[in-house]
């Protein structure tokens, strides 16, 4: 435990540089205290570690000092190859840059763990396309990650909803999500989302932004999606619905299934239960709930329900035409 602990110190200050002792207790989830003997005892190992008082002190490394040693156990090294996408790294212009990379970490493993490496490619495969889709258009992706790299204002010609829109935008990170990317950019006062395949034109600028210190891309994301989420559904449904029609509710949605599921009464003898589901709009709900037929039966609102009734009885009749005009032929 300690020296896995001695060794997570020193990558830290190795790839961060100078560190307090708070911060490096956080890291490696020890106590201050704990912080210090283990520093004493790098310093005693013959690891240059220099420590510097006062506010904006802490621990660094002697400059030019660096360790060869990686510390990677059998399963982070196959973690690493499992983690190296080819796909996305070649949309992002690094195909070869990960290829290579690879080449080297496995040139740097022990022989014994070469062929655990080796395997992770040949047995897991990710693709974070979904199902009946393509992969999103690129065509600006390397470009703009380079602007996200070197921290470059942009300007883009965005295809939103409402038209065409011409903006200066300074972007903070790229995310992947279901086979398309998105650029999180600020073009005001708080960050915006924009996704890569409504943009038309773009031009890196010379101009440098500066990139906001509190900003955090996986956070952002995470509470942006959440947002968005909410923001869809604006109403809700009252559904009595079989087993079977649950199994394809829960298709429809990670929050629609989770409200089924905290929802749901006790069970008929039938097994039909009765839930509460979140909806965002009539029409739209119409067009999703029409997909469970028999297998579910809409309590309210009394709208929707009209809605169903409305639209089953069309499609009741078009079918009841078909056939008689099919005898009729």
């Amino acid at each position: 435990m300690q020296a896995s602990r001695l060794l997570s110190i020193l990558m830290l200050l190795q790839a961060r540089g100078r560190m307090s002792a708070r911060a490096l207790a956080d890291e490696v989830d020890a106590s201050v205290r704990t912080i210090h003997r283990d520093i004493d005892q790098l310093s005693a190992a013959g690891v240059p570690v220099v420590a510097e008082r006062g506010a904006a002190g802490g621990f660094r490394l002697l400059d030019g000092w660096r360790t060869r040693l990686t510390g990677l156990t059998a399963v982070e090294a196959q973690a690493l190859f499992m983690a190296g996408l080819p796909g996305p790294a070649s949309q992002l212009g690094l195909g070869g840059a990960r290829a290579s990379a690879e080449m080297k970490v496995l040139a740097a493993l022990p022989a014994e763990w070469q062929a655990d490496a080796r395997r992770v490619g040949s047995r897991f495969h990710l693709d974070p396309v979904g199902w009946y889709q393509g992969a999103s258009r690129v065509d600006h992706l390397p470009a703009i990650a380079e602007a996200v790299w070197s921290e470059r204002r942009i300007d883009i010609r965005y295809e939103s909803w409402k038209g065409v829109v011409d903006r200066a935008v300074d972007p903070l990170g790229l995310v992947l999500k279901a086979g398309e990317w998105y650029l999180v950019a600020n073009a005001g006062k708080e960050p915006r989302t924009y996704r890569l395949a409504k943009v038309l034109a773009l031009t890196v600028r010379d101009e440098r932004f500066t990139r906001p210190r509190k900003f955090e891309l996986a956070k952002f994301w995470t509470e942006s999606m959440q947002r968005f989420e909410a923001s869809l559904y604006r109403g809700t449904a009252t559904l009595r619905i079989s087993p079977a029609g649950m199994k394809r509710l829960r298709a429809m949605g990670t929050a629609i299934a989770e409200s089924a599921d905290r929802t749901a009464g006790k069970p008929a003898r039938d097994g039909w239960v009765r839930v509460t589901i979140p909806i965002e709009s009539v029409p739209h709900a119409a067009g999703e709930l029409v997909r469970l037929g028999a297998e579910a039966e809409v309590i309210g609102p009394a709208e929707l329900r009209a809605r169903l009734a409305g639209l089953t009885g069309a499609m009741a009749k078009l079918y009841s035409n078909r056939g008689q005009t099919t005898r009729s032929v």
